[in-house]
C-alpha cells in the first residue's frame, strides 16, 4: 500500500483534545510543555479543559490543533516506528494543517510552528472588523459551480470560494452582504443547503490580504527546511520541495482557495490507496472517500488508534 499523511484544520478543535494521549504518552507531554512554553501560555490547560469559546479562538485553535497533531507523529515515531521519509509517498494539510505537516516533515522546528501559527491567528482575526465577513457551506455543489455563484453574488464585494472540501462541499467567504447573496444563488443552482458557519472571519478570500502580508513578513524571519516528504501544497494541488517556494505559497494560501478535492486526486492518482489522518477529529478521512473512491482514510488521534496504527499488518 502507498501512504499519505494528512493533518486537520480549524474546525476540528474540541474540549479536551490531546488529554488521554498526555497521560498516556510522555512523547505527547513533551510537545504540549513545548508549544506552552514558545507561546508563554499553558495552552494545553485550555486544549484539556476548555472553555470552549477560548479554545475556539482563531488564535488557540490553529497552534492547539497543530500541537495534538504533532503529538501523534511523536507518538508514532516512538511507539510504532513511524519514518515518514520510508512510509510516506506525501503530506498535505488542510489550512492550518499545511503548517502541521512541514512540521512533521522537519521543515519548521516545533517551536517556529506553533509561534507561526500564533501570528497567523491574531492576523486572520484582525483583518476583517467582527461582523464584517461572513463565510457559508454551500452543499451539493461542485467547484466550477461554486466559482459561478460567487462571482454573481460579489457584486463589487469579495466573494470567493475559499474551501473546495469535495463530495459536493464548497466554502464561500468573503463580506456577509455577499456570502448570504451566494447562499441564495446557490440554492438557484441545485445547492441541497447553504449553512452560514460559525466562523469569526472570512477565511481564505481577499479580505485576508493584511494578514497575508503579516505571514509573509514572519515567513522570512524563520528557517525553513526541505520536507523529507513532499508536501502537496493548497494552493496548487501539486507537490513542492523547494523551501523557498513552500515560503511564497503559505502566504498564498492566506487569500487563496484550499484545493483540498483536487490535492487528494492527485495523491490518489499517484497511487496512494490509504490516507492516515493524525490528530484532532476525523473530517478528512471522511473527505478521502468522498473525493477518491480507490482510497480509504484512517483517523489517528487518541490511544487506542495508536495501538490499532501499531498492531497493524504491516507493521
Amino acid at each position: 500500500m502507498t501512504h499519505a499523511f494528512v493533518f486537520p484544520g480549524q474546525g476540528s478543535q474540541t474540549v479536551g483534545m490531546g488529554k488521554a494521549l498526555a497521560e498516556a504518552f510522555p512523547q505527547a507531554r513533551a510537545v504540549f510543555d513545548e508549544v506552552d512554553e514558545a507561546l508563554g501560555q499553558k495552552l494545553s490547560l485550555v486544549m484539556f479543559e476548555g472553555p470552549e469559546a477560548e479554545l475556539t479562538l482563531t488564535s488557540n485553535a490553529q497552534p492547539a490543533l497543530m500541537a495534538v497533531s504533532m503529538a501523534v507523529v511523536r507518538i508514532l515515531e516512538a511507539e510504532a516506528g513511524l519514518d515518514l521519509e520510508r512510509d510516506a509517498a506525501f503530506i498535505a494539510g488542510h489550512s492550518l494543517g499545511e503548517y502541521s505537516a512541514l512540521a512533521a516533515a522537519g521543515s519548521f522546528s516545533l517551536a517556529d510552528t506553533a509561534r507561526l501559527l500564533r501570528l497567523r491567528g491574531d492576523a486572520m482575526q484582525k483583518a476583517v472588523a467582527v461582523g464584517d465577513g461572513a463565510m457559508a457551506a454551500l452543499l451539493g455543489l461542485d467547484y466550477e459551480t461554486g466559482v459561478a455563484v460567487a462571482q454573481e453574488a460579489s457584486q463589487g464585494q469579495v466573494c470567493q470560494i475559499a474551501n473546495d472540501n469535495g463530495g459536493g462541499q464548497v466554502v464561500a467567504s468573503g463580506h456577509k452582504a455577499a456570502v448570504e447573496r451566494a447562499m441564495d444563488i446557490a440554492k438557484t443552482r441545485g445547492a441541497k443547503r447553504a449553512i452560514l458557519l460559525p466562523v469569526s472571519a472570512p477565511f481564505h478570500c481577499a479580505l485576508m490580504h493584511p494578514a497575508a502580508d503579516a505571514m509573509a513578513e514572519a515567513l522570512s524571519r524563520v528557517e525553513i527546511r526541505a520536507p523529507k516528504v513532499p508536501l502537496v501544497a493548497n494552493v496548487l494541488a501539486r507537490p513542492l520541495s523547494d523551501p523557498e517556494e513552500i515560503r511564497i505559497r503559505l502566504v498564498e494560501q492566506v487569500t487563496g482557495t484550499v484545493r483540498w478535492r483536487e490535492s487528494v486526486a492527485y495523491m490518489a492518482g499517484q497511487g496512494v490507496d490509504l490516507f492516515y489522518e493524525l490528530g484532532s477529529g476525523k473530517v478528512l478521512s471522511g473527505l478521502v472517500k468522498r473525493i477518491a473512491d480507490t482510497a480509504a482514510g484512517t483517523a489517528i488521534g487518541t490511544p487506542a488508534d495508536i495501538e490499532a496504527f501499531r498492531a497493524r499488518p504491516s507493521a
